[in-house]
């Protein structure tokens, strides 16, 4: 019997094959880039061909190299097959969001959820940390930011990048709706890391007046020193819609800044995806639709 390729080797191809380019296969092995080239020069060398052509950009197969890899793909898809009839996952989904959409949407969410969907057992990671989806065993992730995220990822966008300023109704007590350009340039405001204040009064054409003005790391922290009165937030709408429906927060201006920072699920293409991941998309995709109200 002639010696099988070493599995590392066969693993490296499989993943280098999937996103045409090491360094993803390297995020998705959580190997250097260097291991998976090497891993893939040693299968080549047992099997004495080339299987990729090495491009500028990525990579590409060889004629041998496509038909080889769609062999691979579907012997490992086997193996995980077998070894979940053998050993049943649970309806479990880990789900990978920043804190402030963990604390501000989907948190207040999740009784509807469970209420839905009983038989699922919905896990969060909450990090401002962009999770690997083979490296820290995520099904679904939010991200904000711009297509394309990838070909082996699928995009639902769930909300608009509409950003809104907010405060409490008391900080806005001495300026009318007529005054509320005023109000802009001089209460004080709140900061987080996205940092869109500039972008904001550029758009009113004001000149900030307010001094220096209290700065968090995150949006929800943020979101939570407005209503404690100690300055105006900008922040994406949905993220309060909750404090503005109960009057504990109020639009300062109507005007609205609109970027392409929007906010994505994703999830892994895969014919074979969990049945309850899928169920997870559907169901936050149907709630963002229809305002997500709890």
């Amino acid at each position: 019997m002639r010696q099988l390729p070493p599995l590392n080797a066969l693993r490296a191809f499989d993943a280098a094959g999937r996103h045409l380019n090491f360094r993803a296969a390297a995020d998705e092995l959580g190997v250097t880039q260097a291991a998976v080239a090497q891993q893939v020069r040693l299968l080549e060398s047992h099997l004495a061909m080339p299987l990729f052509e090495r491009l500028s950009k990525g990579l590409a197969f060889t004629a041998p190299g496509r038909g080889y890899h769609a062999q691979v793909e579907a012997t490992f898809d086997a193996l995980r097959e077998a070894t979940a009839r053998l050993r049943p996952e649970p309806d479990t989904v880990l789900i990978s969001v920043t804190p402030t959409f963990a604390s501000k949407w989907l948190i207040p969410h999740l009784p509807a959820f469970s209420a839905a969907h009983p038989e699922i057992d919905l896990r969060i990671l909450a990090t401002d940390r962009v999770s690997s989806f083979h490296r820290d065993g995520i099904d679904l992730a939010v991200r904000q930011g711009k297509p394309p995220f990838g070909a082996a990822l699928e995009a639902i966008r769930l909300f608009q990048q509409e950003v809104i300023a907010v405060a409490v109704p008391g900080l806005l007590a001495d300026h009318d709706p007529a005054s509320r350009g005023r109000a802009l340039a001089e209460l004080p405001k709140v900061h987080d890391t996205h940092d869109l204040w500039p972008a904001f009064l550029k758009m009113m054409n004001l000149t900030d007046r307010s001094g220096r003005g209290l700065r968090l790391s995150q949006t929800a922290l943020a979101i939570d020193a407005a209503r404690e009165g100690q300055g105006m937030v900008l922040v994406s709408r949905f993220l309060v819609e909750r404090e503005l429906d109960a009057g504990y927060l109020v639009q300062v201006t109507p005007e609205t800044l609109h970027g392409g920072q929007d906010f994505f699920l994703l999830a892994q293409r895969s014919p074979r995806r969990k049945h309850a991941a899928q169920a997870v998309m559907d169901w936050m995709s149907a709630k963002a639709a229809h305002g997500g109200d709890p």
